[in-house]
């Protein structure tokens, strides 16, 4: 096991940011983070790249990291850390040296890194000329000067664009080929579901749920049908008693464990009223539709 958090609690006055979590955490792992702003993801992520301390429980890492974990660690935070009127070169040096590279290892490092975040062509522009999504690239180059095993991610995609949200994915990838292990933090749940191998829901400070992705879907989530029809009304009592049906969108869905039985019920009843559905699809559980289940709170921006 390459992390164990053991009842960990941390207060803030008399805010109770973090509630008695506990999770395990394997090597090579693409870890997800989910929860709505303020749930206690950032002060979790924090503990463990031990930038605050925390008030109760305890936080092991494997043999190999507890010596040298500063070495070991890349921590990516949710604010942009930059000097923005130096280049980029220089914001990769500064971190570097942090670590004790200098000379060739340091310049060799700095290229590779270059060539992960996609800017190589910009590494003596001033930073303060880039994009958010630049900003946001070479704000987790910074992280990765060390050449750290374990990568924390906290909100790593917030205010980007779709371009620049494709390259960190494409980054993310690379890290996971390399075989390093990968906290990601994120109220984007549809990132989550992407990208990650395991999740862990957390709310209000507590985990709610945690596991590996698939398994999450297959305990909570219900499949679902979904229609829509110009004259829903004529048929909803009867399409209610199918199963709970909810707008979605132009449509209606409708959830049910049962959906091929459902599917042809609704078929049924729409034939014996006349009645043309515009559209009539299965609709793939989401890893989101479980969260909100769960907490009955949506993630918001």
């Amino acid at each position: 096991m390459l992390l164990v958090l053991k009842n960990i609690s941390k207060h803030f006055g008399a805010l109770k940011a973090l509630d008695d979590v506990s999770l395990n955490l394997e090597e090579g792992v693409c870890f997800g983070l989910v929860g709505p702003n303020g749930a206690g993801k950032s002060t979790l992520i924090k503990i463990i790249a031990r930038i605050i301390q925390n008030d109760e429980g305890s936080i092991k890492f494997a043999n190999k990291f507890s010596n040298s974990r500063k070495q070991h660690l890349g921590y990516v935070p949710q604010d942009i850390c930059l000097e923005e009127n130096v280049s980029t070169l220089r914001n990769l040096y500064f971190f570097g040296k942090l670590y004790g590279l200098k000379g060739k290892a340091l310049q060799k490092r700095a290229n590779k890194v270059l060539d992960l975040i996609d800017l190589s062509d910009r590494k003596k522009d001033i930073v303060k000329t880039f994009s958010g999504g630049m900003k946001r690239r070479l704000n987790i180059g910074c992280a990765l000067m060390n050449d750290p095993k374990m990568i924390m991610m906290d909100e790593p995609t917030v205010g980007i664009d779709p371009q620049s949200r494709k390259q960190i994915f494409h980054m993310i990838e690379q890290m996971k080929k390399e075989k390093r292990t990968i906290i990601y933090s994120s109220h984007y749940i549809e990132e989550v579901e992407k990208i990650c191998d395991e999740a862990a829901f957390i709310d209000n400070g507590r985990i709610i749920e945690r596991g590996k992705i698939d398994d999450i879907l297959r305990s909570h989530a219900v499949p679902a049908l979904f229609f829509t029809c110009p004259n829903y009304e004529i048929l909803v009592k009867e399409i209610e008693s199918f199963g709970r049906v909810a707008k979605h969108e132009k449509g209606y869905i409708v959830k049910t464990r049962n959906p091929m039985q459902t599917a042809e019920k609704i078929l049924q009843l729409c034939r014996k009223n006349s009645i043309v559905l515009d559209r009539f699809e299965f609709v793939q559980p989401r890893l989101e539709d479980v969260f909100f289940s769960l907490t009955e709170e949506e993630l918001h921006a």
